[in-house]
């Protein structure tokens, strides 16, 4: 959410508390909300914040001058008064929030479950995020760095010898000049894959972050080719650096995620849930006879529709798919 998309979901809750409010109003109003994720979000916390306006100083001081005010005016001039005065804190309010937001976040990109964003970052770098990622930027004329937190990215970096592009990962760094490649991060109860290099275009070296730490610390630097897939497994806690391992994937298997499809090769059926699981809030479970089947699953399935898959895996098993506290669970046909 960029300040400019914070400032027009702010403008719109002001109209649509004022007493202009109409269909047409409304009408424009939904457009603007499905023209894009971003907006929907933004106009969301700008909700939060237009709520929470009734417990701050100005807006008790506001409070006392419109009840004065109320006395001395016909109701409908105060009303007219009242949304002036309101929609005015708004935008104070906003106007702080957002300076802070932009103050603190400029250069801090997220993305909720289910969505992407494409960042042109300001050397010329491509900065392609998935689901549930989120990745800080830190440029100077020294250096340029990216530390990614969560998730994964596809970074396709202008070239600049004199910096080149690091991207930092919990305690190791992918070092490139002008390159194309993906990095995944995965910090979660599972002790294999946490983090995956995927080279697609040029050089890349793979090695100890200088002056950081991390249990995802490699042991020494590893150069990739294009084509090549590093993979560091989680070892145990206090182990001070782990070993890596090196393959060579199917690139377009790999990377089906930038088309928002999941792809599938003789993938056992927990691995593939675990993947379908990052892109919705409804997640999928197996009940206990089921995960005892081991059943693989191939083919290439559209992230975020939870319900697809699982009827879709519950056809080939003959599986019966079942709503249980909120979320969608495989069963076996008794």
């Amino acid at each position: 959410m960029t300040p400019e998309i914070a400032a027009e979901a702010a403008a719109w809750i002001a109209s649509l508390h004022s007493p202009e409010r109409s269909q047409d109003m409304e009408d424009d109003f939904h457009a603007w909300q499905r023209a894009s994720p971003a907006h929907r979000e933004a106009f969301e916390q700008m909700t939060d914040i237009w709520q929470a306006i009734p417990g701050t100083e100005a807006a008790r001081a506001f409070a006392q001058a419109s009840e004065r005010e109320e006395r001395n005016v016909k109701r409908a001039h105060s009303a007219a008064w009242r949304w002036a005065g309101a929609a005015s804190l708004g935008v104070l309010v906003t106007a702080g929030v957002v300076g802070v937001q932009q103050w603190h976040d400029r250069n801090l990109y997220v993305t909720p479950v289910g969505e992407q964003r494409s960042v042109m970052l300001a050397d010329g770098t491509r900065m392609l995020l998935n689901t549930a990622s989120q990745a800080r930027v830190d440029f100077s004329p020294q250096q340029r760095i990216v530390e990614v937190s969560a998730g994964e990215a596809l970074f396709e970096v202008a070239k600049d010898a004199s910096r080149p592009f690091v991207v930092r990962i919990a305690g190791s760094e992918v070092v490139a000049v002008g390159t194309v490649f993906s990095v995944r991060y995965s910090d979660g109860p599972q002790l294999d894959d946490a983090l995956m290099v995927t080279l697609l275009e040029g050089l890349v070296n793979v090695r100890p972050a200088s002056g950081g730490d991390g249990n995802l610390r490699v042991q020494r630097a590893v150069a990739l080719k294009p084509g090549d897939r590093l993979t560091v497994q989680r070892e145990a806690p206090a182990s001070p650096a782990v070993e890596a391992k090196m393959d060579r994937p199917n690139i377009d298997r790999a990377l089906a995620w930038q088309r928002h499809e999941a792809s599938f090769d003789a993938t056992p059926l927990s691995d593939a849930i675990a993947e379908i699981n990052r892109y919705s809030r409804t997640r999928i479970a197996m009940s206990s006879e089921v995960q005892e089947a081991h059943y693989l699953i191939s083919g290439v399935y559209r992230t975020g529709d939870s319900a697809a898959f699982a009827n879709a895996v519950a056809m080939l098993y003959g599986l019966n798919v079942r709503e249980v506290d909120g979320r969608i669970e495989l069963q076996k046909i008794r």
